[in-house]
C-alpha cells in the first residue's frame, strides 16, 4: 500500500481497490494529508498504525489520501529531528497539492501544524487542521513514578525514564499542547483521553475517534527459534527459549517501562503459584512477555526474585506478524498498565478472539467490557460522558469481552487471571468470542473512517 513506511512513495494517494471517486458517503471527495513521524512496518508505532488504518478507511470511502512521513518525498533524518525536518515537506505538499484537510499527530506535529496554518492564510484556502493525540503528555509524565502493589513499592523508574522526565518530557508537553491549540479539531481515542486533553491542554473541543484495526494485511509469522539469544548465538534478538510454546499461555505485549505495570503482573503470578502449591493445584500457564525497553533489567530482576524464571519468558521485540501468531495461541492478553491511551494490541486480541485482562485505566474500559466492573464503577466515575456511554450500551445489550481490575493491585489481577482458567477456560473462550463480535461491530477501519468523515464534514459545513 502506498503511504506506508518503507514504500517508494510515502505520499502516495491512490485509492484501495474498488474505491472510486463517487463513493464518499457525504458526497464530497476530500484531499487529506496525514503527517506522522513513525509508520509501520519500519517503525513499531501505535500512532503510525492508526494513521495507516485511517488512510485505508478514507480511501475506501473515495477520499484522496497522502501520508507524509520520513523517507523519500518526506522528512529526512532521524526521528528526533522529525518536527523540524517535516516543515519543508509539509510546505511543499500543502502548496502544491492543496489538501482540504491536514492532520498531524502528537507533539511531532506542532511545527507542521504551524506551517499549515501559515499557508492557510497566504494561499487563502479553507484548509482544515486536525490534531489526533493518543495521550495527554501531562498524564504520561505523571506516571513516571514508583510502581506499587497497594501501599508497597515494587519498582522504580530507571535512569532512562528519569532523564526523560527531566529533559524530554517538558518539551513534549509544550509541543503537545501547542499542537492541540493550533488545531480546528482535536481527536482522541477515548472519552477519557478527550477529557484529559481538554483539561490539560486548555482546548475547548476534543472529541473521540476510536482506534481501529484490520486495514493492514498482516500474516502470522512463527517466532524463529534459530534466532533465540543464547551464549552461542549473539545475533542481537533478545528472545529466551523456544518458539514452540504450547497454547494457553498468558501474553503481555508492549514497551517495557514502569507505567506498563509488568511487575504487578509478576506479583499476581507469584500469588497464584503460591496458592496452587498450597492447595496442590496444577502448574500455572507460562507468561510470555513481548517487547523491549529501558525497564527490562528491572523486570528480569523481579522475575528472578519472585522465583518465576521457569514460568516467565521475555521474548524481546517481535514483528506484527509474530504478535498475531502468539495471540492466536494465547489464553489471554494481560495489560496491567497504570496509564494508556487505547492500546492497539487490545483490538488485535479481540480480532483473534482472545479475552483481555486489563487495568481499568484511560480508554480501556470503553473497549473492554466487564459488566461487574461497570456496575461497581459506573456510578462513581467523574466523567459524565463515560457513564452515559455505558448506560446507552446497556440499553442495547452488551456482551462481556474480558476482565477489568484496579491498577497496581496484584490480588485483583490474580483473581481475574484465575477466572480465565476456570471451567477449563470456558468463560475465557466465551468472552474472547464476544470480543471478536464487538470488534467487527465497532472497531474496523470503515467505522473509524465514517466517524472521521462525519466529524470533518459537520465542521466544514459550519464554515460555509
Amino acid at each position: 500500500m502506498s503511504g506506508s513506511a518503507g514504500s517508494s512513495d510515502p505520499t502516495g494517494s491512490e485509492s484501495l481497490p474498488g474505491a472510486g471517486a463517487g463513493e464518499s458517503v457525504a458526497g464530497s471527495r476530500l484531499r487529506v494529508l496525514l503527517i506522522a513521524n513513525t509508520l509501520p512496518p519500519k517503525d513499531v508505532s501505535g500512532v503510525g498504525e492508526q494513521v495507516l488504518q485511517l488512510a485505508s478507511g478514507l480511501r475506501a470511502l473515495g477520499h484522496e489520501v497522502r501520508v507524509l512521513g520520513r523517507g523519500p518525498g518526506g522528512a529526512r533524518g532521524p526521528k528526533v529531528l522529525f518536527p523540524l525536518a517535516v516543515m519543508g515537506p509539509t510546505l511543499r505538499a500543502v502548496a502544491s497539492w492543496r489538501p482540504d484537510v491536514v492532520q498531524v499527530h502528537e507533539s511531532d506535529g506542532a511545527l507542521a501544524a504551524a506551517v499549515a496554518r501559515a499557508l492557510r492564510w497566504s494561499l487563502r484556502r479553507k484548509l482544515f487542521l486536525v490534531a489526533l493525540q493518543q495521550v495527554s503528555y501531562r498524564r504520561e509524565v505523571a506516571v513516571v513514578r514508583p510502581l506499587r502493589d497497594g501501599d508497597r513499592v515494587i519498582s522504580e523508574p530507571g535512569a532512562v525514564e528519569r532523564r526523560f522526565l527531566r529533559f524530554k518530557a517538558p518539551l513534549q508537553v509544550a509541543l503537545g499542547q501547542w499542537t492541540a491549540r493550533q488545531a480546528d479539531l482535536v481527536l482522541a481515542p477515548s472519552l477519557v483521553t478527550a477529557a484529559e486533553l481538554r483539561q490539560d491542554y486548555g482546548v475547548s473541543e476534543a472529541t473521540v475517534l476510536p482506534n481501529v484495526t484490520g486495514g493492514l494485511a498482516v500474516e502470522p509469522v512463527p517466532m524463529d527459534t534459530a534466532m533465540a539469544h543464547t551464549p552461542e548465538n549473539t545475533t542481537g534478538n533478545t528472545a529466551e527459549g523456544t518458539s514452540q510454546e504450547p497454547g494457553g499461555f498468558f501474553l503481555f505485549v508492549g514497551r517495557l517501562r514502569v507505567r506498563k505495570g509488568v511487575e504487578v503482573l509478576l506479583e499476581a503470578l507469584a500469588r497464584m503459584r503460591q496458592r496452587r502449591r498450597e492447595e496442590g493445584g496444577p502448574e500455572l500457564p507460562r507468561l510470555l512477555v513481548v517487547g523491549d525497553g529501558e525497564h527490562r533489567p528491572a523486570i528480569e530482576a523481579a522475575r528472578d526474585r519472585l522465583g518465576l524464571k521457569d514460568s516467565v519468558r521475555l521474548l524481546g521485540r517481535a514483528s506484527a506478524g509474530e504478535v498475531r501468531w502468539l495471540l492466536a495461541r494465547a489464553r489471554a492478553l494481560v495489560v496491567p498498565s497504570t496509564y494508556e491511551g487505547m492500546p492497539l494490541v487490545i483490538l488485535e486480541a479481540m480480532e483473534a478472539g482472545v479475552p483481555v485482562v486489563a487495568s481499568a485505566v484511560s480508554g480501556i474500559p470503553e473497549v473492554v467490557v466487564d459488566c461487574r466492573w461497570r456496575e461497581e464503577s459506573g456510578l462513581s466515575t467523574e466523567l459524565k460522558e463515560l457513564t452515559e456511554f455505558w448506560a446507552e450500551e446497556s440499553k442495547r445489550g452488551v456482551e462481556e469481552t474480558g476482565w477489568l481490575v484496579p491498577p497496581e493491585d496484584a490480588a485483583s489481577l490474580a483473581k481475574a487471571l484465575e477466572e480465565t482458567l476456570a471451567e477449563e477456560g470456558a468463560m475465557a473462550r466465551q468472552r474472547g468470542a464476544a470480543g471478536r463480535r464487538r470488534l467487527e461491530a465497532l472497531y474496523r477501519p470503515r467505522h473509524g473512517a465514517s466517524r472521521w468523515q462525519q466529524l470533518i464534514q459537520d465542521r466544514l459545513d459550519r464554515r460555509t
